[in-house]
């Protein structure tokens, strides 16, 4: 049967994954070897084109790459299978029956996939195999002694998912009766965004398993120097943005979906896709560090680890049960394997990190704290900060429990109450930092660079206190104002130098910035993103104002300038749900004109009547939304009982998402490269000056 098939495709992934994996790690210590006798070993024998006469270290490096070739295929193979198994209506087969129906829409029977555990682990070893493959085949021919470990890093990473999938949790697993239909898909998974939401995050966490595979490849081979870091700054950076969207498409799903009025609870599954995300971040900006001045190598193989073990505890976060989540998955066997995995990969790690300590020393000082580099180191630790203090707040109910027998959990006003001082303060130094020079800054620099940011930003002062007299949202309006201040100035300034210097207009010299240095004016179109949602998260946070009112037919709520009359109610069978939906009409308070129609509504499904979901109404402007929740009605609908927000700014965090992604794009988009001498191996630039100021 092809079930059965699928199956067996599985177990002979994991056999060639185990036997890639252990050609990998043995020809890359033959290559090591070599390597470390003859400096201009390449990894290839200079006397043969082919494996005929290839060295032991050739035949495995070549046996590892085929290794992930054929893992790729097969699991590719398998997952085929169950999206054949879903779409087809195969309810012998335990997941597809747990996971679907036959009045499913088809948009969501393909992505029931990752809509529960077994599914969701074949889904992850997909992607990781894709993204296995896509390192293997670009750096085939180059790097190649880091390769045959790179390899069976990765190897090493898919084989334990194969283990899950084999032993655990396997997703072909039969009921042995053919049900005449499914129990359906959970009623939270049923909305466009849980279609795209999980698939951007599961890029963005597997995706970041390739740099990990590189910080080891280099721990392995003693290949230290700047090189590595070089080539994982792309493979950190696309993997960033996926997780980044997916953030953000979280956070819009919670907005539209869950009907609370925020977008953000500090969830402990939130907060495990949150945790890599921030120390993702800071390698990001710390291997700027290591690229330009040869500083920070232990703490950016340890932040690269760090990131892949977040990815892993929060995987198991979400597969144990050990937390409470309205994402979570059922409490499963898989745990188990979860901290036996992240046992043996942190002593693993650790020991391998003790054992290179003498070979990550730093090839220089931080000379100043008035520098580019020790802005960056300053954001490291408030990084670094922040992740603590999430991480501590997402497990102190399972540490309580523990202790003391007694769960205490973590609230919402805990973490903003910690971490909000300290993405102030991060906010401040996103906007100091590229306005320092390397090694140290001047006077003079610091005026000339400073001047008009700081003149925004207390400008701004006074007209803020204007709109609130509370001090935190003044602070952090005044310093979003500061940050954005700087990244005008610097796109200016660079137009303003492409202008002087080749005749361009405005727009061809910010087509030029951005086409010859994506690199830096990419991080500052995301920097500008983020400002952006800081600006929505202050609005919603500070501003935001609500009623809870029962209304009858044609009665009316007055809220923050707004009138909302409610219509009527009415109710539309759908497929597999009944929606009862609520028109509201919204006007101006003060002239009474219409402004929208907009339709909270409940949906109610066939298979989980006890779980309706609820879809709210929303009017969207720049200045704020106008977003009604359907809580109930009365009867026929006569009456109905509604809970009404006014949240400010909040369109601002989705343009802020978007401008992240395109950010990231320009970032990575290869650009053409000045022309140098073979003896520059960085760009070294005038004491106190900025990269823009080199390069513009």
């Amino acid at each position: 049967m092809i079930f059965d098939f699928a199956y067996l495709t599985l177990v002979l992934a994991l056999i060639l994954c185990a036997f890639g994996m252990a050609a990998g790690f043995w020809g890359g210590r033959l290559t090591s070897m070599q390597a470390e006798h003859n400096p201009l070993y390449s990894g290839r024998s200079p006397t043969s084109n082919s494996l005929n006469g290839a060295s032991w270290s050739e035949r495995l490096t070549e046996s590892s790459f085929h290794s992930i070739y054929a893992v790729c295929t097969l699991v590719g193979i398998a997952a085929v299978i169950l999206w054949y198994g879903l779409l087809t209506d195969q309810f012998q087969i335990g997941y597809i029956w747990n996971s679907s129906e036959r009045t499913l829409p088809t948009f969501y029977k393909f992505a029931a996939i990752w809509g529960g555990q077994a599914g969701s682990l074949l889904f992850w070893t997909l992607l990781l195999s894709l993204f296995s493959t896509a390192a293997a085949v670009t750096f085939r021919t180059n790097q190649r002694t880091l390769m045959p470990y790179v390899n069976g890093t990765l190897l090493a990473a898919i084989l334990f998912f194969l283990v899950l999938l084999v032993f655990s949790a396997n997703p072909f697993e039969q009921i042995g009766v053919v049900p005449s239909d499914g129990r359906g898909l959970n009623p939270l998974l049923q909305n466009y965004w849980m279609v795209i939401h999980p698939v951007m995050l599961y890029l963005g966490w597997v995706g970041l398993t390739v740099p990990f595979a590189f910080a080891v490849a280099a721990l392995l081979s003693k290949r230290l120097d700047r090189r590595w870091v070089r080539t994982v700054r792309r493979w950190t950076l696309i993997p960033w943005m996926f997780l980044s969207a997916g953030i953000i498409m979280g956070s819009q799903w919670a907005y539209m979906e869950l009907g609370w009025g925020g977008y953000w609870a500090w969830d402990p599954v939130e907060n495990a896709s949150f945790l890599p995300w921030l120390t993702a971040t800071a390698f990001l900006h710390s291997i700027i560090i290591q690229e330009q001045r040869g500083i920070l190598k232990v703490w950016n193989v340890t932040l690269i680890w760090l990131t892949f073990t977040l990815v892993i505890l929060g995987t198991f976060t979400t597969r144990s049960g050990i937390l409470s989540s309205v994402h979570s998955f059922a409490q499963s066997p898989v745990g188990p394997y979860f901290l036996v995995f992240l046992a043996v990969t942190t002593i693993g790690f650790l020991l391998l990190l003790y054992r290179r300590m003498a070979l990550l020393q730093g090839e220089n000082e931080i000379d100043s704290i008035s520098s580019r580099e020790g802005a960056f180191l300053a954001n490291n630790w408030l990084f670094a900060g922040i992740a603590f203090v999430v991480l501590w707040g997402t497990f102190y109910p399972m540490f309580s429990e523990i202790l003391t027998g007694e769960r205490i959990s973590v609230a919402a006003p805990w973490f903003n109450r910690v971490a909000g001082p300290l993405f102030l303060l991060l906010f401040v130094l996103m906007g100091v930092g590229p306005l320092l020079g390397w090694r140290r800054t001047g006077a003079k620099a610091l005026r000339r660079q400073f001047t008009w940011p700081l003149a925004a930003a207390l400008i701004s002062v006074p007209l803020l206190l204007l709109t609130s007299r509370n001090v935190f949202p003044v602070a952090g309006f005044s310093i979003c104002v500061f940050v954005a201040a700087t990244i005008v100035q610097e796109f200016v300034r660079g137009m303003n130098a492409r202008r002087r210097s080749k005749g361009e207009s405005l727009a061809v010299a910010l087509w030029g910035l951005l086409r010859r240095n994506g690199r830096r004016y990419g991080g500052y179109v995301i920097h500008f993103g983020i400002v952006l949602i800081g600006v929505a998260i202050i609005g919603n946070e500070f501003y935001q104002s609500t009623t809870h009112v029962t209304l009858t037919e044609g009665e009316s709520v007055e809220l923050s300038g707004y009138s909302l009359r409610y219509v009527a109610l009415e109710s539309v069978q759908r497929s597999n749900h009944t929606e009862v939906r609520a028109n509201l009409l919204v006007s101006d308070k003060q002239t009474g004109r219409e402004l929208a129609k907009i339709f909270p509504r409940r949906n109610i499904y066939d298979k989980a009547p006890d779980q309706p979901t609820s879809e709210v109404g929303l009017r969207m402007t720049p200045a704020e939304d106008v977003y009604v929740i359907l809580n109930g009605w009365q009867g026929d609908g006569r009456s109905a009982t509604f809970t009404v927000y006014i949240n400010p700014l909040t369109m601002w965090m989705w343009v802020g998402g978007l401008l992240v992604v395109l950010g990231t794009v320009v970032s990575v988009w290869p650009h053409p490269q000045p022309k140098q001498s073979s003896r520059e191996l960085t760009p070294q630039f005038p004491e106190g000056a900025t990269a823009g100021q080199a390069t513009a």
